[in-house]
């Protein structure tokens, strides 16, 4: 089992941290007491591939008085032959005071009269032992989400799978909105439309005639070359920077026809690169159609 804790300054991003490190396949727990790090893990190690990865988040807001106990529950996890780390995030003291302003919120240490400059300091002095044991230091100050969870990936990503990016390919119909989720959206109603000929308006772009309708014409193929090309480039650079969903939306008037079909065709060839792809279609099977 390999178990990574984190720790480190109230603002400085953990819960954050804890969120891209699950996408990338660890167990986590946010806000765990420290004295109950060393049978949760004792747990995890009995209970099978489930639990092979597992990331902890212990910080002030478990109770001062445990963090003593998380060197020494290192050290005991060692002697259990437990790959056990430990990642630690910063930020300047500025940097801290601000993200506390801008949401409104008490930081864990301010009490009383206490400024939110009081209580981080106490908080750094506190967390200083943790942040000289750590394996990993990462300061949070100018550095944005994408950054951090470039960063966590790099450290901890599964390098080995050459497919950690799922690519997910939805059709849709402009008439009804262009879906929300979409990371990247192609328009491909420059295409002659089948609904237009009588016998394919009441079929969709999963018949084969419409499909060869569609695909009757020179610029659909040079369009999809195009688009293979494009995302050959695309895909190894959002999977190094730790994305696992892309959403592709294709869209065309009422998203039953050419959307369909063109969808279809990227989702086969975006798999032949070697990339996990679902294939959704989103409008057609709407009946509120009037313009294919």
């Amino acid at each position: 089992m390999e178990l990574l804790l984190i720790t480190g300054l109230s603002g400085a991003g953990k819960s954050r941290a804890a969120k891209y490190l699950e996408d990338i396949g660890f167990y986590t727990v946010d806000n765990i007491p420290a004295k109950m790090i060393y049978q949760f893990a004792g747990f995890c190690a009995g209970s099978g591939e489930r639990f092979d990865r597992v990331a902890l988040v212990s910080d002030i807001r478990g109770g001062s008085e445990g963090f003593p106990s998380i060197l020494e529950t290192i050290d005991r996890l060692h002697g259990m032959g437990v790959k056990c780390q430990l990642l630690f995030l910063g930020a300047s003291r500025e940097t801290i005071i601000g993200r506390y302003k801008e949401t409104r919120r008490l930081h864990p240490l301010q009490h009383g009269n206490d400024t939110i400059e009081d209580a981080a300091k106490r908080e750094e002095e506190l967390l200083r032992p943790l942040r000289e044991r750590a394996d990993f230091v990462i300061d949070t100050t100018q550095m944005p989400a994408s950054k951090l969870r470039s960063e966590l990936y790099s450290l901890f990503g599964d390098h080995s799978k050459s497919a950690e990016l799922t690519v997910s390919v939805v059709s849709f119909g402009f008439k009804h909105g262009i879906p929300p989720e979409a990371d990247l959206v192609f328009d491909v109603r420059f295409m002659p439309n089948p609904f237009y000929i009588p016998e394919l308006r009441e079929k969709t772009g999963i018949d084969s005639q419409v499909r060869d309708y569609v695909f009757s014409f020179d610029q659909t193929t040079e369009f999809l070359d195009k688009l293979e090309d494009m995302f050959r480039f695309l895909l190894p650079r959002y999977s190094a920077e730790g994305k696992t969903m892309l959403v592709v939306a294709i869209g065309c008037t009422g998203g039953r026809h050419r959307s369909v079909a063109i969808a279809r065709e990227l989702a086969e060839r975006i798999g032949k690169l070697g990339y996990p792809t679902t294939e959704n279609h989103r409008d057609m099977t709407r009946r509120d159609f009037t313009h294919g």
